[in-house]
């Protein structure tokens, strides 16, 4: 078989791998043996209980078991040797930012460089009341925060004063080993846009379509916009999408590759839960087809 220029990866199934720790070492190793590239997880706090909440829409309820993304990473980092650890995404406002940046750096260093840091504003305002966090103005606050992050990571003292941080003389250590961490945006918000193509490493598109359709063009370009405006070229920011087993197209997965491929994706994921898997020997089944299918 003939490695793609694009990096294909795997989504942790999260909600569907279950609590038992044999099975996240099974599904880990099996994946990063397979030749997949990157190990994809989504991030998630606190479950609401939907009892007294009737219009909730949200994804994750109190039910749904959900690993804690950056302990997980810790253990991925201790049982992988090659593979790229990627959040996408971490709902970085939720979050104290020293702190990210210290556990970040900690994982970049206990992964021998293998973290990337997928960032994102997040929708469930239920964690943000819990975590007390401000919900309303995390969209200005990333920014900032992601301006911190790298000042955290590349430097051994800093000093910085923005409307939301303040630290004086301080640093931390040791430093990661990538100075600094790659940082890319989730989201299909055109704020989210203008975003990536000013400060981002990458985007993770979260729609599922086995195909670009008008309005990925439509966020494409404003990606490029955006990042012509920064004097930064579209060739600087990584495009990662992610696609899902449910959503499967009848003759397979090799044609919507190559058309996301052709839209610019140099990441490729495949998402397998809610495609009615009912163990993670189906799930790896399903990744050995996919990769299979797409490499050649």
């Amino acid at each position: 078989m003939t490695k793609l220029k694009t990096k294909i990866g795997v989504v942790f199934p999260q909600t569907e791998i279950g609590n038992d720790p044999d099975l996240v070492t099974k599904y880990v190793t099996s994946v990063e043996s397979m030749g997949y590239d990157h190990i994809l997880i989504y991030d998630h706090v606190l479950g609401a209980d939907t009892a007294n909440r009737p219009n909730w829409k949200g994804a994750y309820r109190l039910e749904d078991s959900f690993h804690e993304v950056m302990v997980l990473f810790g253990y991925m980092a201790a049982i992988t040797t090659k593979i790229e650890l990627a959040t996408g995404i971490l709902v970085l406002p939720q979050r104290d930012t020293a702190l990210v940046a210290k556990q970040a750096a900690e994982l970049d260093i206990l992964s021998n460089g293998r973290l990337r840091l997928g960032v994102g504003v997040g929708w469930n305002h239920v964690e943000f009341e819990a975590l007390n966090t401000e919900f309303t103005n995390r969209g200005a606050r990333i920014e900032e925060q992601v301006s911190v992050l790298r000042e955290l990571w590349t430097k051994e003292l800093i000093n910085f004063t923005g409307n939301w941080h303040q630290l004086n003389e301080v640093g931390i250590n040791p430093l990661p080993i990538q100075r600094p961490i790659p940082i890319w945006f989730g989201g299909a918000a055109n704020s989210v846009m203008e975003r990536i193509g000013k400060m981002g490493d990458g985007w993770i598109y979260p729609g599922y379509s086995p195909f670009p359709d008008i309005q990925s063009k439509i966020m494409l370009d404003s990606i490029k916009k955006s990042a012509n405006q920064a004097d930064r070229s579209i060739s600087q920011i990584g495009i990662e999408k992610i696609l899902s087993e449910s959503e499967k197209p009848e003759n397979g997965w090799a044609d919507s590759a190559q058309s996301w491929i052709g839209y610019g994706a140099t990441h490729l994921s495949i998402n397998t839960m809610g495609a009615n898997l009912t163990s993670i020997n189906d799930h790896l089944d399903a990744l050995k087809a996919f990769i299979n299918e797409i490499i050649q």
